[in-house]
């Protein structure tokens, strides 16, 4: 067993800091399961348990929209000093879902050089 890179800094240097012991574990340090995570917190790795852990019913899909409009609405339109930022991401979201869902359509009204 080899000792501790700061133990030889100890027998170097006597004013060295010794090592601090690690800090006790809070209420808010415990781990959190991956399937009571927010989309955002959950790592790339962990995304497929994630997944699995979700509510696929229609009821849990329902829930799932009606919780992100919720937390939309909170964030961006029900505030005090409100800007345009909310209204326009919804606006810009719309026009490109709309081109995704027309472009099978769009693709063929083109200017084509040979026809």
């Amino acid at each position: 067993m080899t000792p501790c890179p700061t133990m030889h800094l100890l027998l170097l240097f006597p004013s060295f800091p010794a090592a601090t012991p690690p800090a006790p574990v809070k209420m808010a340090d415990r781990p959190v399961p991956v399937a009571e995570k927010r989309l955002m917190d959950v790592k790339l790795g962990e995304l497929p348990r994630w997944l699995a852990g979700r509510n696929w019913s229609p009821n849990g899909l329902v829930g799932g929209v009606l919780g992100g409009y919720d937390r939309y609405y909170n964030k961006y339109i029900n505030v005090k000093k409100g800007g345009i930022g909310g209204v326009a991401m919804f606006v810009f979201g719309y026009v490109v879902l709309s081109y995704v869902w027309d472009y099978e359509h769009l693709k063929h009204d083109r200017w084509r050089k040979y026809h």
